[in-house]
């Protein structure tokens, strides 16, 4: 799986570049925590706009993400403390899941506002005439954006007011 391997990579060296600073006791976690959303977060994030976030890959990410923060706080997973503590010890509120698609329902408002002739809407709207090879994902990704957006009680052709689009994409989803 391609989506798992690229970005596990990237993160992996970024962890192993950062080792000793991550588990240092003598690097305050105000730091750590300004380390970690300008190394890890962002090699984590970059391209996420176009990730198809299934169950398991949100799964994967979120757990990606806990390796790094609980590196960040010297906590072990021998220790078995919730994951909910070590946010709030740290200090973040939302998962990293709600801010990928977040990147994904921005891409998506600034992709339909595109002329027709753009090449990005014509990808967008391009869709497979004949009937899906069987090893290939059940879902695509305009797929997902639908069902996030049923989600979150947003309507397509909100996207044409962007102050409006980007309130709807901030708030929270109504079923979970």
């Amino acid at each position: 799986m391609l989506f798992g391997f690229v970005f596990l990579k990237v993160y992996l060296l970024c962890i192993a570049c950062l080792k000793g600073i991550l588990w240092s006791k003598y690097i305050r976690n105000e730091r750590k925590l300004n380390i970690y959303n300008a190394l890890i977060k962002s090699s984590l994030l970059y391209g996420s706009e176009t990730w198809r976030l299934t169950e398991n890959n949100k799964r994967r990410v979120e757990a990606t993400e806990m390796d790094a923060l609980r590196r960040s706080s010297r906590i072990s997973r021998k220790e078995r403390i919730r994951d909910v503590t070590i946010r709030q010890q740290i200090g973040l509120e939302e998962l990293i899941v709600k801010e990928i698609e977040q990147k994904q329902f921005t891409w998506y408002g600034h992709v339909q506002r595109m002329a027709e002739g753009r090449l990005p809407k014509m990808a967008l709207k391009w869709m497979l005439k004949q009937k899906r090879a069987r090893e290939r994902q059940k879902k695509n990704w305009m797929e997902g954006i639908m069902k996030a957006m049923n989600e979150r009680n947003l309507n397509a052709g909100q996207w044409e007011d962007r102050k409006q689009w980007s309130l709807g994409v901030g708030q929270r989803r109504t079923t979970f």
